[in-house]
């Protein structure tokens, strides 16, 4: 997270973070029964972010990070990898983009972050950033029922073909965002529809897929001291795939997936500690596997010449545990636990991961 300032004190803000990160990778069995080598990366991420405010109602912001251009989901650098003999570093822009603000309407234009409410990356990574045209309106209510409720809605580019907008490769969605129980508890069930998805990223495609999906999410904070929040996500891909000769038999009804977690605790302070527990079960086509996270396994398209990883079609655990050292420094320790659901080759792919992150903020 970047820290934020309030607008008033300057028209021009700068923001930066780093990541050092420890992590170690075992059991994790390939589709053709072999094995992964065992391995162990240091690995670290930098971003530096700067905002300007033309105007109360308009702001433009864009922000650096490390990483492979290519690799959206992944903006860290591991020690000597592709870079030996300390040669230079890849950086690149992760967000562009105007920003307004009119009372209860909100919007941005070109490259930031994901605008819908989510509480977890097992749809869509925090390191990927969609390029468009973003909305928002929040409405305010002072009863014991409903104290907010907000709509998100937008259109995305994925890739342009050059021709009309109805050729390229894009999502839209709408969620509706509501808070109830002195803002414990929120709703927001959301409609994804993703257009000519490339079944492969990076350009080596063999075909494009549509999909449609609805999302039931909420989260409920059950007890205020210590802090004890459970959370729910359910997704259903309703696109019909049963005719589709390009996706293999077993494949074609693989369209669900659920997301459970329960957390105690809370990192805002120094000294705060938190403890959290996440089940996944996602199937092939419950979400756009190369957009969602790639941190759970080590599974991906490099065999077809891709970087993006490939995380759906998978059930396994994450726990985390984390620890503040200080005022914008924190530890977290993360550990996951995976096996596949449906194979792709011969045999269920696995993995187990755990990792160190230190992270601090400017």
């Amino acid at each position: 997270m970047v820290a934020q300032i309030d607008r008033t004190e300057t028209k021009l803000l700068f923001a930066a973070d780093f990541r050092f990160r420890i992590e170690q990778d075992w059991n994790s069995r390939k589709s053709d029964g072999s094995f992964r080598d065992d391995r162990t990366r240091l690995r670290y991420r930098a971003r530096l972010g700067v905002s300007y405010a033309y105007e109360d109602w308009v702001s433009f912001g864009m922000r650096l990070r490390t990483g492979d251009p290519q690799k959206q989901q992944d903006p860290q650098l591991t020690l000597g990898d592709g870079f030996k003999e300390f040669g230079t570093l890849p950086i690149s822009f992760e967000k562009v983009y105007a920003q307004f603000d009119l009372q209860w309407l909100s919007a941005w234009i070109g490259k930031n972050t994901f605008p819908f409410e989510k509480q977890n990356e097992l749809f869509w990574s925090d390191n990927v950033f969609p390029e468009g045209i973003s909305l928002s309106g929040k409405f305010a209510f002072e009863n014991e029922y409903i104290q907010s409720v907000q709509i998100n809605t937008g259109h995305f580019v994925l890739a342009t073909n050059g021709a009309s907008l109805e050729a390229d490769s894009y999502f839209q969605g709408i969620q509706i965002s509501t808070t109830h129980w002195e803002n414990r508890l929120n709703f927001f069930p959301t409609f994804y529809y993703f257009s000519k998805i490339p079944n492969i990223p990076d350009g080596n495609k063999t075909y494009t897929t549509n999909y449609a999906i609805m999302h039931m999410g909420a989260t409920v904070e059950i007890i205020k001291k210590p802090k004890i929040t459970a959370g729910l996500d359910y997704y259903q891909n309703i696109e019909d795939y049963k005719n589709n000769d390009s996706i293999p038999q077993k494949f074609r009804d693989q369209k669900q997936g659920i997301v459970t977690s329960v957390s105690i605790g809370n990192l805002e302070n120094k000294g705060d500690f938190k403890l959290k527990l996440t089940y996944t079960y996602l199937e092939r086509y419950a979400a756009v596997d190369f957009l969602a996270q790639n941190d759970w396994a080590r599974w991906d398209y490099s065999s077809q010449d891709s970087p993006d990883g490939r995380l759906t079609n998978f059930k396994g655990f994450e726990i985390m545990v984390g620890y503040v050292l200080d005022k914008n420094v924190n530890l977290k320790i993360r550990g996951f636990q995976v096996n596949q659901i449906k194979t792709i080759g011969f045999e269920r792919e696995t993995g187990n991961r755990i990792r160190l992150d230190f992270n601090i903020r400017f």
